[in-house]
């Protein structure tokens, strides 16, 4: 679980960071990078969900 919150961190970071560049400059390519993490960072989620609610029962 610590490794999967771990690595949601990396990946909100790594979003920020080409989302920002993406609206200050208008890199195209940093846009297309955050819109992958973004689909890896809801995978992610959906499996921390789970590990969440198995955690709590």
């Amino acid at each position: 679980m610590k490794s999967l919150v771990e690595k949601l961190n990396q990946d909100f970071a790594a979003f920020a960071k080409d989302a920002a560049l993406q609206l200050e400059s208008g890199n195209k390519a940093a846009g297309q990078r955050a819109r992958k993490v973004s689909l890896e960072i809801e995978k992610a989620l959906k499996e921390f969900r789970k590990k969440s609610v198995d955690m709590s029962r």
